[in-house]
């Protein structure tokens, strides 16, 4: 049989494997039908949850932690990861400023902060770091990014000359803005937001409409919030001369979007895109043979920008065939089949308790894996 090549491209299956460990688990399950063949590993993520371990694993980079200002002002365990390169830094906001810090009892979009992330933003930047790869979904937030300015030195004042508390909250008083105190290497530093929502910074479809409920938003917050925010757009056009209100992404992570737009250099860019740009993988599926990828749950969103999506148009366009492999296969997976998955596996061996089945995640990927070799070689010896 001739040298077989794998490139395993599998995001990580949540709560159970990351993505590196299930290119481990794919690799002992293929490896015992085809010993001698070579098995490259692309840990992938969407820029969602698991982009700075996917990111760091698949560019053999380092993970750091630090204590940051959570959404709510008390200390977070937070961190961030620098790339194999030694010269990009990935970001998760929700590392910070994430929705998991908040609870029914304690959550208040009013005076949450996004000041945590602006920290981690700031880490970077004091270790040298000139590019900025920034995954923000999950936020707690709604301050339109007014945190992390004021964590890199901005600040925001009232019509008396104070500065503004945190929070989305008090951002109807905002009648200047003091940009004297920015951290210089802001803007030297290239940054990249990792952005899958298209929604503007207000209105109908804007952060505080869309996103301000799950975040504890009552009716009467998110029109609070709502003209704050166009307040603060507007204050931002007339001195900055930048104009955020209405692009796309904008309104994402409670307005994190408009604030990177209004205080950075950055652009907004789908996660999968820039994770395939970062970690390689279209010129690692260069003479490979199949490529395998996969995810916890894959249905008919998968074709909205998820990891096996991005990863099989990437394969496609090497004509290298993709195969698929999920805990959950939900509707609509039948037209994955036109975007350039081949096939499609479920791992889960039986009916079980959902914790055993996260706890045998890796069992059950090396025994599909072991059995979808075994085919492929049935196929070969035709």
């Amino acid at each position: 049989m001739t040298h077989m090549k794998f490139v395993l491209a599998p995001d990580s299956f949540k709560e159970s494997m990351t993505a590196k460990q299930v290119c481990v688990a794919m690799e002992q399950g293929f490896k015992t039908v085809f010993p001698d063949a070579e098995f490259v590993h692309v840990p992938m993520a969407d820029g969602g949850e698991g982009t700075v371990q996917s990111l760091v694993d698949a560019t053999g980079g380092e993970i750091f932690h630090l204590d940051v200002t959570g959404p709510l002002g008390s200390q977070v365990k937070a961190g961030y990861g620098v790339l194999g390169d030694g010269k990009t830094a990935v970001i998760e906001m929700a590392s910070a400023s994430g929705i998991q810090y908040i609870n029914a009892e304690n959550r208040n979009p009013l005076i949450a902060t996004t000041y945590g992330t602006g920290e981690l933003i700031k880490a970077c930047l004091q270790r040298g770091i000139r590019r900025i790869i920034i995954g923000i979904g999950g936020s707690a937030t709604n301050d339109g990014g007014a945190g992390m300015a004021q964590a890199l030195g901005v600040r925001f004042l009232d019509g008396e000359g104070m500065a503004l508390p945190f929070g989305g909250g008090a951002l109807g008083r905002l009648h200047s803005i003091d940009m004297s105190g920015l951290d210089p290497a802001v803007g030297e530093t290239e940054i990249i937001v990792a952005c899958d929502v298209t929604n503007p910074l207000c209105g109908e479809h804007g952060a505080s409409a869309v996103f301000g409920p799950q975040k504890g938003a009552t009716e009467e917050m998110v029109r609070t919030l709502d003209g704050n925010l166009a307040h603060y757009a507007k204050i931002i056009r007339r001195q900055l001369r930048r104009d955020v209100e209405t692009i796309p992404g904008a309104g994402a992570a409670g307005g994190l979007g408009a604030g990177l737009l209004a205080f950075t250099r950055c652009e907004l860019k789908k996660g999968i895109d820039i994770i395939i740009d970062f970690s390689k993988l279209k010129e690692k599926l260069a003479g490979a043979d199949y490529c395998i990828t996969g995810e916890g749950g894959i249905d008919f969103q998968t074709k909205f920008g998820k990891t096996p999506y991005g990863v099989a148009k990437a394969a496609k366009a090497g004509n290298v065939p993709v195969i698929a492999l999920a805990g959950r296969i939900g509707k609509g997976t039948h037209e994955l089949y036109q975007e350039g998955i081949d096939a499609i596996f479920g791992i889960i061996p039986d009916i079980g308790e959902l914790g055993s089945l996260l706890a045998d995640g890796e069992i059950n990927i090396t025994r599909t894996s072991e059995n979808i070799g075994r085919l492929m070689k049935i196929a070969t010896l035709k």
